[in-house]
Parts: structure tokens; sequence; C-alpha cells
């Protein structure tokens, strides 16, 4: 007998499968069974306690996650508070505390940087409102921001650009005038090496030793060595002048040395009576005061009563080292010649491509002395005296009153008011001295504050005898225009106002055009013609052109702090020197001595074997220094405000100001953090 289907179980089983609370497997179970799984109502206290479980390792979780960045947040903060005390060490200040001028350029420069992030966070908040493409007007204005802004366009276009725009064109004719002097300096150039126009001397001195010949021929010759600790070069400098190719008694050799370092004294005065032992006439000179610097040495060693038995005075720097037949080459130009006061020789660099920083430097001192030097030397007679490799006519000296304390460039001092007394100068490119660059921008920095400011110093005080002096009036102007107003004061004051200052406003300022060919093509165009006297450094044009603005703080500083003569214009920093001379170049030098020795009967010093001793003790305390970097603020400064400026050039798509702005700002940052030459210990 057939069941009847139970439709009330059926629907009570749909119902219950509904709320889940019955479940049913279909799976076939290996025995050809349906399986049937009743879930029962009663809770499963495994499942709550590992949903407890969870929940609490979730909460640890958590915890730890929390104590991980907790403990990051710490390590950062103590890292960014280390980082600025560090940078604050670091932190380049003032040379000195009367260096009154960088601490109030830095102090306009903060508060220019300041003042370009209110203003670009402006532009951006007036970009995202569309306000860039559609300028709001005072009367359509619906919102107070709306109101403010349109006010600052007024008060932009209306007061603030046209004064803007007036410095703008001043900047760029004083711009024009320089490069236009640029050009002119580089055609005479060229016409020097067309018509190969060279001083000629009236003799020529034969190669080789001198003892057989006529010594009357050769004129007595005083050579100076003026040194201030130089612990890593003072060998060298005492031993290729000690084997110049030039009768030893015609020469006198006088090492001036100021060193402050008892260590270092005994060093040179040990060096010295070992080639005294040797033959060689040499004398060692410390002043108990030093005042004056190298001028008051100078002075000092040229009042000693033997003096007046000599003729001429050659010059050496502790770092340079001429050739044996440098005096040979350069006394045959004072014969005949009795208007002849000064015979200026070429420097070339033994570090020249030591890193980028010694590249860009032979850049500049190339054209100084392929260009200027040797076009002023061929067409009008004058031109600044380097200081060093050079020889000078005594009497031109004495006649020009001697050497002066009164500047930091008592090089150019001497040759103003030689130059005034109407002497003339030589300048012989192809007679070349060897020397040292700076390899640290630190040393480089000081050289270059030193060489800028002194000219000002020298300008206020030599301006009125210009005027009253007995040169002709093309010679003045020259000496006043040119010489000093535009190389020593336009050339800074525009390269750091357009450039580091002008151009970021003009961003903020758009309604102040600075032309495009200002920024970029004439300025490139120059860059082409300094580094054609160093044809190999044209992969670096870029780099020096970057680099010649980022130098301009530097030299605008130093500028305007002798122009009001602060006290950073007073003080003189020996620039530092590594003592680039190979370990072939000192033996080189003893075996030249080799003969002198043997010529004599005098034993070699007995103190060389202390003195090795001693040198190989300074040698190991100055490799023990740690090197570090430096932070230099002022390049800090500017190079946030150059790349704040970027940002906002690239708000209105003006391309070649962006690059320009970007990539000067990036150099202004890599000096700044001292990214470039040799860190310093």
């Amino acid at each position: 007998m057939s069941r009847t289907p139970n439709y009330e179980f059926q629907e009570w089983w749909n119902m219950q499968r509904e709320k889940n609370q019955v479940l049913f497997s279909n799976e076939a179970s290996p025995n050809g069974f349906l399986t049937v799984q009743i879930g029962s109502t009663v809770p499963d206290r495994t499942a709550e306690k590992d949903r407890a479980r969870s929940a609490r390792q979730l909460s640890w979780l958590w915890l730890l996650k929390f104590q991980q960045l907790a403990s990051s947040l710490a390590w950062i903060t103590s890292s960014s508070i280390l980082l600025l005390r560090t940078a604050n060490r670091r932190i380049a200040s003032p040379d000195s505390p009367s260096d009154s001028s960088a601490s109030r350029l830095y102090r306009i420069i903060k508060f220019f940087l300041v003042l370009v992030i209110l203003l670009l966070c402006v532009e951006l908040l007036a970009y995202f409102k569309g306000w860039h493409f559609s300028p709001p007007s005072a009367e359509s204005a619906e919102m107070a921001v709306e109101l403010v802004y349109a006010k600052w366009l007024q008060i932009r276009a209306g007061y603030l650009a046209p004064p803007l725009q007036t410095l703008i064109n001043v900047c760029i004719v004083l711009f024009l005038i320089q490069s236009v002097d640029r050009v002119v300096l580089m055609l005479g150039c060229f016409w020097i090496k067309l018509r190969r126009l060279k001083p000629s001397a009236p003799l020529e001195y034969p190669e080789g030793p001198v003892e057989g010949e006529n010594l009357e021929d050769y004129p007595m010759v005083l050579v100076q060595i003026p040194m201030c600790n130089e612990r890593e070069v003072y060998q060298q400098s005492i031993a290729v002048v000690c084997i110049l190719d030039w009768p030893k008694e015609r020469m006198l050799v006088q090492v001036l040395d100021d060193s402050d370092e008892l260590d270092v004294q005994l060093l040179i005065k040990a060096e010295v009576q070992k080639w005294q032992q040797r033959g060689i006439h040499i004398v060692y000179r410390h002043r108990l005061i030093r005042t004056g610097y190298k001028a008051g040495n100078l002075k000092s060693a040229m009042s000693c009563d033997y003096v007046k038995d000599y003729e001429f005075v050659a010059i050496f720097d502790a770092d340079f080292q001429p050739a044996p037949e440098f005096l040979k080459k350069t006394i045959p130009y004072f014969k005949g010649n009795d208007d002849i006061a000064l015979v200026q020789a070429r420097w070339a660099f033994v570090n020249k491509d030591e890193n980028l920083l010694t590249r860009l430097q032979n850049i500049n001192l190339s054209f100084h002395f392929e260009v200027e030097q040797q076009v002023n030397g061929v067409f009008i007679n004058f031109f600044g005296f380097n200081g060093t490799a050079g020889v000078w006519r005594i009497k031109a000296l004495e006649e020009c009153g001697g050497w002066l304390e009164r500047t930091t460039v008592e090089d150019m001092d001497i040759a103003v008011r030689a130059h005034l007394c109407g002497w003339k100068f030589i300048y012989l490119n192809d007679v070349k001295c060897i020397c040292e660059l700076p390899e640290s921008y630190e040393a480089y920095k000081k050289q270059q504050h030193r060489w800028h400011s002194g000219p000002m110093q020298l300008f206020q005080l030599c301006f009125f005898d210009i005027l009253r002096s007995k040169v002709s009036l093309p010679k003045k102007a020259n000496l006043i225009f040119l010489f000093f107003l535009l190389r020593k004061l336009i050339l800074p004051f525009y390269s750091f106002t357009l450039f580091c200052i002008i151009l970021p406003l003009t961003m903020f300022l758009p309604e102040a055009q600075l032309p495009t060919w200002v920024v970029c093509y004439i300025p490139g165009f120059m860059s082409v013609l300094n580094i054609l006297p160093a044809p190999r450094s044209f992969p670096f044009i870029v780099p020096y052109l970057l680099f010649e603005n980022t130098m301009s703080v530097t030299k605008f500083n130093a500028m305007i702090s002798g122009l009001f003569r602060f006290g950073s214009s007073y003080e003189w920093i020996v620039t530092k020197k590594l003592g680039r001379s190979s370990e072939a170049d000192l033996v080189a030098y003893e075996e030249e001595s080799d003969g002198l020795v043997e010529s004599t009967a005098l034993p070699r010093s007995s103190s060389e074997s202390g003195l090795e001793e001693l040198s190989k003790l300074e040698f190991s305390k100055k490799t023990s220094k740690a090197k570090r970097n430096r932070l230099y603020r002022k390049e800090l400064g500017l190079a946030f405000i150059l790349l704040t400026a970027s940002v906002r050039s690239l708000l209105s798509a003006q391309g070649i100001h962006f690059y320009f702005l970007l990539f000067q700002g990036i150099s202004f940052l890599i000096v700044g953090l001292d990214l470039i030459g040799e860190q310093v210990s």
C-alpha cells in the first residue's frame, strides 16, 4: 500500500533551509545514501571561543603596529633633530664676528625665501581656482579670497612691476656692456694670434751651466718665497727655487716665513739649513710682529741692507714651481728697456683635472691669462700683477712707494701705483709656472672673497690719485671704467642681481618681462667665448655657466664688503694647499742638487734624519683628521628660492625659464651641500 506524501514536512524543510538553521548536504555518501546534517540551535562554545581569541589577536596585532609606528616616529624625530644639530654645526658661519655683510645678505635671502614661498602658495590657490586663465576683477569678485587676489593683481601690475622692469633694463644694459668688453678682448686675442704678436727680448741666455761664462752678464737677482704655515708645500717650493739655472753667486733666496706654528717654523728652518750646506745662498726670515699679512712680509724683507746690491726681485708663492730656466727667460726683457717694471709669467696648474671644481677654475683662469692679461700687456702695457711668478725691477718698487699694507690685494696695489708712475709691464704667455688650484669649495670661496673685496678697497684709496696722475686720459679712463668699475664692480653686481634676484621675481610678477635671450642665448654665447682658451673643457660648458652664476653670491658679498669697508674685507686667509707635487718631482729636485753637494766639501745637514721623523709625525697627525662636508647657508637659501620660482614658472608653461631656474637651483643646492670639490677636515 502506497504512503501519502507529507506536505507539512516539506514546508517545514523549506523554511528551515531559508533560515539556515538546518543544513542538508546533497552530496551522496560512498554507500549511495543521502546524508542529512541537522544543525542544533544550541550555541557552539568552541566557535565562540575561536571568535574571542581572534578578536584578542587582532587587538594585539593593532597594538603592535601602533608600537612600531610610534617607534618609527620617534626614530624619525630623533634623526631629524640630530640632522638639524649636525647641519647647525656644519653651517658655514661668517669668517669672523665682524663679517656683518654676510649676515646682512643672509637675512635678506631668508626674507626673500619666505616671500617667494608665500607668493607660490597664492599662485597655487589661484591656479586651482582657475584664476590664471580668467583673472577675477574687484567688481565681479564673489568671495573675499577672490577679492583679495584681484586687489593683488592690481597692486602687482600698477606698483611692483614698473620699478622691477626698470631694474631689469638697467641690468640688461650693464650685461650688454660687459659682454661687449669680453668680445673686444677676444677679438684682441685673435688679432695677437693672427699677427703672432709677442714681446721680444734683446738677448737670450744660453741653456746649461753658467760657471764658465762672464758672470757680469747676469744681474743680481733676489728671489723671495713668502709663506705662512705651508706645511704641505714648503719642501718643494724651496727646492725648485734653489735649483734655478742662474749663477749662485748672482742670486740670493729669501724664505719669508710668517708661520705661527712652531713645528712648521722648525721644519722650514731645517730645510733652509740643508740647502745652505749645499752651497746655496739662502736665508731664513721670520717676523716677530706679523702685521700686514703678505704685504707686511714683503715690505720687511725689502728693508734689509743687502737688498740694495740687487737689481731685480722674483716672487714665488709657496705652491709655485718655476722651471729651472725661469730667470733666463724673463730677465732678458729688462735689458735695454729701462721703462719696464714687471715681467709676469703665466700660471699652469698641476691639479686642473683633479675634480670638477678645479676644471671650472681652469676655464676661468685660462681666459684671464690667455685673453685679459695678454691683450692688456700687448696693447696698453698694463695689467694687474698676479702676486707671484713675476720679476720686478727693484728701482720701480722703490719709486712707487714699495709694498703697502692698506689692502688685501697688495699685488694689484703696487701694479696700479707703478702704472701711474709711468712704468710698463710685459706679460709672457709662453713662460709658465706650475702651481696648485684650491681643491675644496671652502678654500676657493675664501680666495675669491679676498680677490673681489680688495679691489673695491683699492679703488676708493687710489681714485683721486688716478685723477691727479700724469698718465694720459685714455689710461685714466681704462683704469677707472674698465679695470675697476666694469670688471670688479659691475660684473658681480649684475650677475647676482639679474640671475639670482630679478629672474625669480619675474616668475611671481609676470608683468615685468626678462627676455629669453638675456637668460639663455647671450650667456651661452659668452660661455663659449670664455671656454675657447681651454678647448679641452668644452664638455663642461653647462656646469661652467651654472657655477659662475652660483659664485656670484660670494663675489657680490665680497664686493659689497670691500666697497663699504666691512671687517671681513681686511682679513687675509691663506689658501689651503695640498702639495700636489709628486714624489717623482721631489726626487728630481734632489738629483738636480746632487751636483751642488758633490761640488762642495760641506757635509749634509745633521738634522735631516730628525727632519724626516718630524715630517712623518706631522703627516700622520694630518691624515688622522676626519673629513666632513660643510653647509653654506646663503647658497642653500638661494637654491630653495630658485627651485620655488621654477615651480611657479611651471604653472605658466615658461619652458626656458623653468629649465634655467631648475638647473641653477640644483647647482646652488650642490654647492650649498659642499658636494663639489674635495672635502676639508
